[in-house]
């Protein structure tokens, strides 16, 4: 099985489980995401493959992380995740990507990101849930960080934080890659019938 079909067949099991756990129906769910009911059904049956907005969409409204919606192993309190197990979600043919390292539920979704923008690209992100916080810290380049229309510059070495419940852009307005690496803690979610 490649890790395309695993990370599917994970997403698709992770899904249906938070889903109930949390006492949504799949309308509840579709309402609180804004990933329409059809797409909803055909990621828990692991017929598509979602782009990463969806994944965070539905991550954000079930208050769990990406890694945990995508994690097909449940490991001890201690998870080593190897730099070969880092899963890339999103990249461009110029080479900027990101790549979740790792996280975990403590006592929401926390994760932990490793980014790379080439030069005049740029990452836009939908408003997370209300309370949810970013942190950056800039390893090389400069980012522009533009938060609710204000553009921010962080330069190598530098860091920023952030509310992360209005739209935001990661940007790369330099002549050089940029390389970061941030954190998003996401408030938990309780059960909530919809």
């Amino acid at each position: 099985m490649s890790d395309l079909d695993l990370l599917t067949q994970s997403l698709a099991r992770n899904v249906r489980r938070w889903r109930t756990e949390r006492g949504f129906t799949l309308d509840a769910l579709a309402a609180r995401s804004g990933v329409s009911r059809g797409m909803l059904i055909q990621i828990e049956q692991a017929r598509t493959n979602p782009s990463i907005g969806t994944v965070v969409k539905i991550g954000d409204a079930l208050g769990v992380s990406v890694p945990t919606l995508l994690d097909y192993e449940r490991g001890p309190r201690v998870r080593v995740v190897p730099a070969e197990q880092a899963v890339r979600l999103w990249h461009t043919d110029a080479g900027s990507y990101s790549r979740l390292l790792t996280g975990t539920e403590a006592p929401g979704p926390l994760e932990l990101w490793d980014w790379r923008l080439m030069p005049g690209e740029s990452s836009p992100s939908d408003p997370h849930p209300t309370g949810t916080v970013e942190l950056v810290h800039v390893t090389s380049g400069e980012l522009t960080l533009t938060v609710d229309g204000t553009p921010h510059r962080v330069p190598a070495g530098a860091s920023a934080t952030f509310e992360a419940n209005t739209p935001h852009i990661y940007g790369n307005e330099g002549d050089v890659p940029m390389e970061m690496v941030m954190t998003v803690s996401v408030p938990p979610v309780g059960r909530q019938g919809c």
